[in-house]
């Protein structure tokens, strides 16, 4: 049984992001480094389905501003609307990426969000967790 980690977030929500990290370590150990961001996404969308973990893939969302609704984000993964997964193949993740997944955050109010580097020997250390 999963502990609950140390934030304001549902146990639910714990849960899932528990069952999604294990898919993650499950691609990055069958793949390992070196492949492209849309590989990974791909693998990661085949685990979630053999697990039959729910998410909408590529997912065109509005910012709100002011009055208005803009369009132009999109995001990776949202795991059954309670987590925004974003994954990167970069060299080490920057304070950029964590931005932007705050971003997606704020925009759809989505509680949870993994920022994963795919392109790391070990992926141990290469997920971020941000809450909203």
């Amino acid at each position: 049984m999963l502990t609950r980690a140390q934030s304001n977030l549902s146990m639910e929500v714990e849960e899932l992001a528990y069952r999604v990290i294990d898919c993650l370590v499950t691609v990055h150990r069958a793949l390992g480094p070196g492949y492209k961001e849309i590989i990974y996404q791909r693998a990661v969308r085949l685990e979630l389905d053999s697990n039959g973990i729910k998410y909408e893939c590529e997912k065109s969302i509005l910012v709100p501003y002011k009055t208005w609704k803009i369009p132009g984000h999109k995001i990776d993964l949202i795991v059954a609307g309670l987590i925004i997964v974003e994954l990167k193949a970069v060299p080490r993740l920057k304070d950029i990426h964590r931005r932007q997944l705050l971003s997606y955050l704020k925009a759809t109010q989505v509680p949870l969000g993994l920022l994963v580097n795919f392109n790391a020997p070990v992926l141990k250390g290469n997920i971020r967790r941000v809450i909203l």
